[in-house]
């Protein structure tokens, strides 16, 4: 696992552990930025925008991580039919779409996207 990965599913991991109980917690990290921020500091900027995703598979980790016992057990977040740039393209294409929305609301999306059952 790549060590920013890593370190970003720790940190969600830690941050979900404290908040077990809580009706609601607060995000932080580069992904809690808004999608008109991910869309105007990633546009023509790679680097960033691996950032941002690498953010985002921390966060998906660190929800699959905290599922319920016997739910998501076998939740593949690297599935054949839906590869890495696959999911970067539906987070951009998310934020395109959603402007004004958090881009973890889009990483909340892409997270039920790959839990649907395959048709």
């Amino acid at each position: 696992m790549h060590p920013l990965l890593a370190l970003c599913a720790a940190a969600v991991v830690t941050l979900f552990v404290g908040q077990a109980e809580a009706q609601s917690v607060k995000i932080v990290g580069i992904g809690a930025s808004s999608c008109q921020f991910f869309l105007r500091e990633s546009n023509g900027k790679p680097e960033v925008e691996r950032n941002f995703f690498a953010w985002a598979q921390g966060y998906m980790s660190g929800l699959l991580l905290r599922a319920p016992a016997r739910r998501d057990e076998d939740l593949d977040l690297e599935p054949d039919a839906y590869p890495l740039l696959k999911q970067a393209e539906f987070l951009r294409g998310f934020c395109t779409r959603n402007p004004d929305a958090d881009f973890s609301d889009g990483v909340n999306d892409l997270y039920r996207m790959l839990r649907a059952p395959s048709s």
